[in-house]
């Protein structure tokens, strides 16, 4: 069984986002750029699943701009067999969005013959949580969001995922899409002999062209902006006082 992994280039997680003067988006210049954390559980789920011998191959894809090359390289590093790269911007500010980016993955998946895709639930750069649920209804394939456990039985996943309630264990026919929470996995280090091979390990180049979707953007950002600086709190001498306060603001 092959197994796809989508992977996303977004600005480390570590790194203070800031918000370009002229409110046109997030300043992008001299600020370290890395794999989307859910998408590094994804990878190394896929890997897990490989180690265990049940996938015979793991494929990192990115879909964006060229420097997701290195997001791919990490992937390898990783352990993931080969990578594909969809070139679909030239401007690192370009955000590619997830209808886009499901319709492409979508038709990889079948170019591929992939058995199951396991992708982050979310990118923490737009926080928008829906490439993989719109990539399953395009497929048509069954779907199990927020996953905490990841186990193939056969011709089906078994996934415990994350609800309100607490966990909910659920089977789905193969082949599906497993989006990843943040305690599915502790990812792996990449090794320095491992990120030597991964230079030479096969990273196909193709563009959204070649799987006949228009990547082109639907929508326009109108300004970015940073958000409000929190209001200082107020002291108050009983509940009812409390009760008048949040009356006067309108909370309740």
């Amino acid at each position: 069984m092959k197994v796809l992994v989508p992977v996303k280039r977004v600005i480390d997680y570590n790194v203070k986002v800031r918000v370009k003067a002229d409110g046109t988006g997030v300043d992008l210049a001299n600020v370290k750029m890395s794999m989307n954390p859910f998408d590094e559980i994804a990878v190394e789920e896929a890997i897990r699943l490989k180690e265990a011998g049940k996938a015979e191959e793991v494929i990192a894809v990115s879909i964006g701009v060229k420097q997701a090359q290195e997001t791919l390289r990490t992937a390898l590093a990783m352990g993931a067999d080969r990578a594909i790269l969809v070139v679909a911007a030239d401007d690192v500010h370009t955000d590619i969005e997830p209808l886009a980016v499901a319709k492409i993955l979508a038709k990889v998946a079948e170019e591929e013959g992939a058995g199951l895709v396991v992708c982050g639930k979310q990118a923490i750069d737009n926080d928008l949580n829906a490439t993989g649920q719109m990539m399953a209804a395009l497929l048509g394939w069954a779907q199990a969001t927020n996953a905490n456990t990841l186990d193939v039985d056969g011709d089906n996943a078994v996934v415990a995922r994350e609800v309100d309630g607490g966990l909910q264990t659920i089977k789905v026919k193969l082949p599906a899409i497993v989006t990843t929470d943040l305690r599915l996995n502790e990812p792996r280090y990449a090794s320095l002999p491992n990120i030597m091979k991964a230079k030479k390990k096969p990273l196909d180049e193709k563009t959204p062209a070649d799987y006949g979707v228009d990547a082109s953007p639907r929508l326009e950002v109108v300004k970015t902006s940073e958000p409000g600086s929190r209001e200082a709190g107020e002291m108050v001498g009983s509940v009812d006082e409390l009760v008048a306060k949040l009356k006067e603001k309108g909370v309740v």
